[in-house]
């Protein structure tokens, strides 16, 4: 049975789960009103909190890190219908070992022209699944409201000491994907 997190809190995969070293990171959401077009990306981050280089920022326009290790295999325009939206599969054995840090956001395709927000929105999730066993290992749904955000930093897998840990971090902004950019680059 998988892990069932809250905001804030955490779990440290490389204890709990030895024998993961590939995880999918599935993000699923369902639009109360209209189809939405929400984009999944992960900022691949280094011990200063900053991009390697731009191809270490993982959207769909860039879906493969340049060590191989983090795929995001592709966007899903609408939100509509069961399971996963959009995934992105990790290996952690391939990540670069400067990288720190993955941290997962999703944001809202051209959110201030259409006047789209998180607040249109339900369901929303982000979960580990380790894809040799085939079964979720940890899972976090968003149950705060975001009414006015259009970017949500939904977790981040973070390496310290030679171990994994997944944080729930369900941070909103009204500065949409390029507020993340201009933290990160």
């Amino acid at each position: 049975m998988a892990i069932v997190l809250k905001k804030g809190g955490s779990f440290n995969l490389t204890k709990e789960e030895p024998k993961l070293k590939k995880v999918m990171i599935g993000l699923g959401w369902e639009p109360s009103t209209n189809a939405l077009d929400l984009d999944a990306s992960v900022f691949m981050l280094g011990k200063n909190s900053k991009l390697p280089n731009d191809n270490y920022f993982i959207f769909y326009n860039n879906l493969k890190s340049p060590d191989g290790s983090t795929q995001h295999t592709g966007d899903n325009r609408t939100g509509y219908g069961d399971d996963d939206d959009e995934m992105v599969l990790v290996n952690l054995d391939l990540v670069n070992p400067d990288v720190t840090q993955l941290v997962v956001a999703v944001s809202i395709h051209d959110a201030e022209t259409r006047r789209h927000t998180f607040g249109l929105l339900s369901d929303a999730y982000m979960r580990l699944y380790d894809v040799d066993t085939k079964r979720e290992v940890a899972r976090f749904d968003l149950d705060a409201s975001y009414p006015n955000d259009t970017v949500v930093i939904f977790g981040k897998l973070e390496k310290s000491n030679n171990e994994w840990k997944f944080h729930a971090v369900g941070d909103g902004s009204t500065k949409g994907l390029q507020g993340l950019v201009d933290i990160y680059a």
